[in-house]
C-alpha cells in the first residue's frame, strides 16, 4: 500500500468517529461508505421484467416473454434500447433532484452505483461497448449549474468499467425547460440542438450514451440520431431512472 494512502485512510476513519455517516434522505445512522439507510432502501423501486425491452416501461401484468410497449411500438428511434435501473420515484428521484438542483455533487456516488446496475441488464451485459458519452448541456445551462450531471455520472461509470468517456456530443442550441411539453413537442425543441464532434473516435463504434433519467425519451432520441448520423455503429441509453 502507497505510504499516502494511510494518512487517508486515518482521516477517513477519525472523520467516521467524530461526525458518524447519515442517510442523505431521512438522516438515520449509515454504514460508513452507504448514504442511504436500510429502511430508506426499502423505498426504492428496482426495474424488473416484465419491461419494454425498447424504453424500459414496466408492466404489471402476467407476461413472460419480451414485448414492445404500445409507446414504442410502430415508432422509429436510432437507439437499441434504454435502459434504466429505477423508478424515478421517492428515494431515487430526491437524490436526482439534489445532486441536480441542489448542487449536492457527492450524491454522484450513489447515483454512479445504481446506474452500473444498469451494464448487468442482457441488453447491455455482453454487449461490445465502445465507448460511453454523456448527454451534453448547453454552456449557459452548465454556468448555470455548475456542473452537468450526465458527464459526472459518466465519469465514474468510465472508472467502474475501464472503458472511455469521450465528449462527442457538443449542444449548440439553448432550449428552455421541456417539463410541460409533450414528446412531440419536445422533439421539435430538440430538433437540431446537438452536433457530433470526435466523429473520429464514434464512427463504427459501439456507444452507450449516458444520461440521469429516461422520461420521453426525447433528449436520448435526438442525441442517438446524431450519433448514427456521425457513424456510430450502434447507440444504446443507460440512465438512473426511469420516469
Amino acid at each position: 500500500m502507497p505510504i499516502f494512502d494511510v494518512p487517508r485512510r486515518i482521516l477517513r476513519s477519525v472523520g467516521t468517529m467524530l461526525f458518524p455517516p447519515h442517510c442523505v434522505t431521512c438522516g438515520e445512522n449509515t454504514e460508513p461508505g452507504e448514504y442511504v439507510c436500510a429502511g430508506c432502501a426499502d423505498d426504492l423501486q428496482p426495474l424488473r421484467a416484465p419491461m419494454c425491452a425498447r424504453c424500459s416501461w414496466p408492466f404489471f401484468g402476467a407476461i413472460t416473454e419480451a414485448f414492445i410497449c404500445g409507446d414504442c411500438d410502430g415508432r422509429e428511434v436510432h437507439y437499441e434500447c434504454a435502459v434504466a435501473a429505477y423508478r424515478a420515484r421517492g428515494v431515487v428521484r430526491d437524490l436526482i433532484h439534489q445532486f441536480k438542483y441542489e448542487r449536492k455533487r457527492h450524491l454522484r456516488v450513489p447515483l454512479a452505483r445504481w446506474l452500473a446496475e444498469t451494464l448487468e441488464d442482457p441488453r447491455i451485459a455482453g454487449k461490445d461497448v465502445d465507448a460511453f458519452v454523456p448527454v451534453p448541456l448547453h454552456p449557459t445551462r452548465k454556468r448555470e449549474r455548475e456542473f452537468n450531471q450526465a458527464e459526472e455520472l459518466c465519469a465514474l461509470l468510465s472508472k467502474h468499467t475501464g472503458i472511455p468517456a469521450i465528449d462527442a456530443l457538443r449542444r449548440v442550441r439553448y432550449t428552455t425547460t421541456q417539463t410541460r411539453l409533450t414528446r412531440e413537442e419536445r422533439m421539435e425543441n430538440l430538433r437540431g440542438a446537438f452536433h457530433a464532434r470526435h466523429t473520429a473516435q464514434v464512427n463504427g463504434r459501439h456507444i452507450v450514451l449516458v444520461d440521469d433519467v429516461f422520461t420521453t425519451g426525447s433528449t436520448v432520441e435526438e442525441c442517438s440520431r446524431v450519433l448514427r448520423r456521425a457513424g456510430a455503429a450502434s447507440v444504446r441509453v443507460v440512465t438512473v431512472a426511469r420516469g
